[in-house]
């Protein structure tokens, strides 16, 4: 998987409001941003389900200051996580970590 992909793809569906995310490589980098631009960070390592689990709170209790970060939520809430899970998608999180200032600059 080319890592760059998936981290476009939030980025471009979070700037147009518009479209799902497609798959777990997406959520990794969107769950990066979202524990960022909130301030929580999760153990390293965490599967897709538990991962989940941890964001089911922040996405409940964070106020977005921007379209592009309710967009985010938006697309974080519906997304159904599958048990799919390599080391890209720990790569992926903490490149979405380093990139949440992006989000609501482009």
């Amino acid at each position: 998987m080319e890592l760059i992909l998936a981290k476009q793809s939030v980025m471009i569906k979070c700037r147009l409001k518009a479209s799902i995310m497609m798959g777990n490589y997406e959520f990794y980098y969107a769950a990066g941003l979202l524990c960022s631009l909130s301030g929580n960070q999760p153990a390293s390592g965490l599967r897709p389900g538990e991962l989940a689990e941890f964001l089911n709170p922040v996405l409940h209790a964070y106020e977005p200051k921007k379209e592009q970060e309710q967009y985010l939520i938006k697309m974080l809430r519906e997304y159904k996580v599958s048990q799919e899970y390599d080391g890209q998608m720990e790569e992926l999180f903490q490149m979405g970590i380093a990139d949440a200032a992006k989000l609501v600059t482009k």
